[in-house]
């Protein structure tokens, strides 16, 4: 918890410096000669002639991106005497894109550098960096031990170093060198008898945490492409030194070391004023419309007080338990040529939802992912190549957001998006409800709960969209790659099963006031069980209903409408509804087959807090026939199912929250959903839940 908390402040502390450079008044006196500063939303451009001397000289923090690769040599004594064990892991993974894994990581940084009049620069910099997957683990057998593995994973590491460089004007040659740290997790598993000596039975897993230290050596080059933000790409060697570790139950002592070669982009903000008032004419910064960096981070907490529960099953709400989640994202974007755009987001999450993400159809938060993790991971979740091609001359505003430039774009056009995305950022979007970072939390009201998205379960997926706009009218059709198994991890990696969306839309205004209303369809391809099946599958068997036992490939499909229509200028409304195929499971999203919801948004101008949103929604989610029996004869499905299901009945969820502006990109969120039949069950509930929400962005 202190963890999350410091870096939230770590973040703040970014943004607010990064706000102050992009509010900067243009004809601020204090500005360097023969510069102008423009303020946008995206970035910070300079036009005009480029002052010589660049100094290096100030604070800065900023946030970095990494490849690591080594390797781990270990050796293994019993406690009890008996001869060495010895053996090596390798450290490096290569990007495995189906599953989103790979050796590389994703941290912070913050330092200071001093310019002497010679151009030497010195600096001291510490650093955090979060793996994705840095483990090294090796399976071994002996007369003395059978069989058995041993596994070491990096939770976290980070750096306290010296800098010395030579600055050529905007460019810094540097060498880097100093102590650094990491928290490694060890485990021994028994993979077959228990050898004499030894209490590890077959399958036993032994683990152990522990902290080295050790020492760091390198060099990199870095460059400043605005008075305020330098980029820079680094080398280093790391040394963490060795570690022993002692498993008691199998008997055995552990000595390993860990060397590794890291490369890392970095993007940090230097405070203060960086140039002298030296005229020159050296080319022009890249202009903001041809490049964009924001961030955000989000910290999320939910609680379930105590309530009405007489039995628990594997995927029920569990009463009187909170959780929380936090993330921070980097949203980086290069125009490559007329029309097209190349985007990547690299984040950094941590963090459960509620019950390990299970009990509520209609889920409380909109943050929690499927997979939890008590230290913070990288993640790369977006990739993609957009281009545009206008259809006419007409051109419209395009506003700075997140993945999209600040600027015009034509009116009448084709979008064409390929790579990693959510398939939501393109289908059932609203205006209203959408964002789990900025309005409503649940589920079932950010997206309509029967859309049945392609997605690992992170929410992501690859695939190919494509958008057509023409006058109000707006076209868009995308195939998309479904996990290996529903509700996984891992995206098949032979887009052997896929999904398809097609979606209409009409913008309009009604009594002067915009609106739209959308239709959206999908048809899953894929491995799939039948209700029926599963349940006729457990009744000849004996024990529960198991739908994995009986999937095959097959189609599920679902079509779902959605409004939005501004009321008044500071008021608007929305409403959802979907319906999908009941007799077979849901892929990806969730375990909703049929759903209605509406609500209303009010920014806080009547009462002199424009900033301000208040919300309040309303939803109802169901299922079939089938699937209540399904979940009656003990079968799980995505996030429910208490065992049984004796008195079924509808979920009901209501959610009203109220969103503070606190400073600048800063706001604070107090949220309250009120549950009623949590997992379609009767039984259970109702629960109140309460939430918090912090967010900041730039």
């Amino acid at each position: 918890m202190r963890l999350h908390y410091l870096l939230f402040v770590f973040l703040l502390w970014v943004f607010t410096a990064a706000s102050q450079a992009f509010s900067a008044d243009p004809s601020d006196a204090s500005a360097p000669s023969g510069t102008v500063v423009e303020r946008t939303d995206v970035t910070m451009s300079v036009k005009g002639p480029v002052v010589v001397d660049y100094d290096w000289t100030g604070p800065y923090i900023g946030a970095h991106l990494g490849y690591l690769w080594g390797s781990s040599d270990w050796s293994a004594h019993g406690t009890g005497g008996g001869g060495p064990l010895t053996g090596s892991l390798d450290f490096f993974k290569g990007f495995d894109f189906s599953k989103g894994t790979g050796s590389f990581f994703g941290g912070f940084e913050a330092g200071y550098n001093y310019m002497l009049p010679s151009r030497l620069v010195f600096g001291a910099e510490a650093d955090v960096s979060f793996p994705n997957s840095i483990r090294g683990s090796q399976r071994f057998s002996s007369p003395a031990v059978d069989q058995e593995s041993f596994t070491d994973t990096v939770e976290y590491s980070g750096t306290m170093r010296g800098r010395i460089g030579y600055a050529l004007n905007k460019w810094l040659l540097y060498g880097t060198g100093g102590f650094v740290w990491s928290f490694d997790q060890f485990s021994r598993a028994q993979l077959a008898r228990t050898p004499p000596g030894e209490t590890a039975i077959a399958g036993t897993t032994e683990l152990a945490k522990r902290w080295r230290t050790g020492w760091t050596l390198g060099a990199g080059v870095e460059f400043a492409f605005t008075p305020n933000w330098t980029a820079r790409f680094e080398y280093l060697f790391t040394d963490f030194g060795a570690s022993s570790i002692t498993f008691p139950a199998g008997a055995q002592q552990f000595r390993s070391d860990l060397a590794v070669h890291e490369t890392r982009l970095g993007l940090n903000y230097k405070f203060g004023d960086a140039t002298s008032n030296v005229p020159a004419t050296e080319p022009a910064a890249p202009e903001s419309n041809n490049w964009s960096i924001r961030s955000q981070s989000t910290y999320l907490n939910q609680y379930a007080p105590g309530f009405r529960e007489p039995y628990r099953g594997p995927n029920s709400l569990i009463s009187k338990s909170g959780r929380e989640t936090w993330d921070a994202t980097l949203y980086a974007g290069v125009r490559l040529w007329q029309g097209a755009e190349v985007w990547v987001n690299p984040e950094i999450d941590q963090g459960f939802g509620l019950s390990e993400t299970l009990g509520v159809a209609g889920f409380p938060s909109g943050e929690a992912y499927k997979v939890g993790a008590n230290y913070p991971y990288a993640r790369l979740q977006r990739m993609f190549i957009r281009q545009t091609l206008g259809l006419g001359d007409e051109i419209e505003k395009s506003e700075s957001a997140v993945n999209q430039f600040d600027g015009s774009r034509p009116a009448n056009r084709l979008v064409l998006t390929f790579g990693k995305f959510a398939v939501p950022d393109i289908f059932d979007t609203n205006k209203y409800a959408h964002d789990a970072r900025k309005d409503f939390m649940n589920w079932s009201l950010i997206d309509t709960g029967t859309f049945d998205y392609a997605a690992d379960a992170w929410g992501y997926t690859y695939g190919t969209a494509l958008e057509w706009y023409q006058d109000h009218w707006a076209l868009r059709c995308g195939v998309f790659d479904l996990s290996i198994v529903p509700n996984s991890m891992r995206l098949d990696p032979r887009f052997d099963q896929f999904q398809l969306v097609f979606e209409i839309e009409r913008r309009h205004d009604l009594w002067g006031e915009p609106g739209k209303i959308a239709l959206t369809e999908f048809l899953s391809r894929g491995r799939m069980g039948r209700y029926n099946d599963a349940v006729r599958f457990a009744q000849l068997m004996g024990g529960p209903a198991d739908i994995a036992a009986v999937r095959r490939y097959t189609s599920r499909g679902g079509i779902g409408v959605n409004v939005e229509q501004q009321v008044l200028t500071d008021l608007g409304l929305f409403a959802r509804a979907g319906l999908a195929s009941g007799d077979v499971e849901p892929y990806e999203f969730t375990d909703i087959d049929r759903t209605i919801a509406a609500g209303l948004s009010l920014s806080g101008k009547l009462w002199t807090r424009p900033d301000d949103t208040v919300g309040i929604a309303g939803v109802v989610n169901g299922i079939s026939t089938a699937h209540r029996v399904f979940l009656n004869a003990g079968g799980l499905g995505i996030l429910v199912g208490d065992g049984k299901l004796p008195h079924p009945s509808r979920e009901y969820i209501v959610e009203a929250y109220y969103n503070v502006h606190i400073w600048r990109e800063v706001s604070a969120t107090v949220d309250l959903q009120r549950i009623v039949n949590p997992g379609y069950n009767r039984d259970r509930g109702p629960v109140w839940i309460p939430g918090f929400r912090l967010h900041a962005e730039f």
